[in-house]
C-alpha cells in the first residue's frame, strides 16, 4: 500500500480513504475515487497546482486521455485546453522514485507528435521541467516556470 510522501508542490486537502489494504484518492476532475499509486499522487497534486496556482480552469482539463501512436494505444496524463477547445498544455507525470531523464522527455515528445501542443511539462512531484515548442521553426526552449493560464 502506497503511503503518500511530501512533494515539491503545495500541500492540498485531498479526500483519501482506505479499503482493505488499498488507499484511494478522490479525483475532482473525473469525480471518482482512484487507487492511490505514487504516480496518481503526483498527478492529483499537479492538477491542483495548475488549477489553484496557475489559473487553469478545472472544466478545461482532461486526465488520462487516450491517443494512438504507431498503432499502439497510449495515455496522456494531463491535457489542458483553452476556451476555444485547443490543446495548450501537455503534462507527463511520473512517480517520485522515477528520475526525470531523457527517456521521460522522449516519451512526452512522442506523445506530442500526435497532439502538437505548444507547452509541455514533465514532473515526478519533486522536479518539474517546462518546455515551449515552436512548431513553425521546429524548435523548443526550456522555461523556468509554467505560465499562467490565458484565454
Amino acid at each position: 500500500m502506497f503511503e503518500p510522501v511530501p512533494l515539491n508542490l503545495p500541500p492540498y486537502p485531498f479526500r483519501i480513504k482506505q479499503e482493505a489494504e488499498t488507499n484511494y484518492i478522490f479525483d475532482d476532475i473525473r469525480k471518482k475515487f482512484l487507487v492511490l499509486t505514487p504516480e496518481e499522487w503526483v498527478r492529483q497534486h499537479f492538477v491542483r497546482y495548475i488549477i489553484g496556482e496557475k489559473g487553469y480552469p478545472k472544466s478545461l482539463i482532461r486526465l488520462e486521455g487516450g491517443l494512438k501512436l504507431n498503432s499502439l494505444q497510449k495515455r496522456t496524463d494531463i491535457v489542458a485546453f483553452n476556451s476555444r477547445g485547443e490543446k495548450i498544455l501537455l503534462i507527463e507525470c511520473k512517480a517520485p522514485s522515477v528520475p526525470i531523464n531523457q527517456k521521460v522527455f522522449d516519451q512526452i515528445a512522442r506523445y506530442n507528435i500526435v497532439h502538437r501542443i505548444p507547452l509541455l511539462a514533465v514532473t515526478n512531484g519533486l522536479q518539474h521541467y517546462y518546455c515551449q515548442i515552436d512548431f513553425s521553426s521546429k524548435s523548443y526552449q526550456f522555461i523556468e516556470s509554467l505560465p499562467f493560464y490565458s484565454v
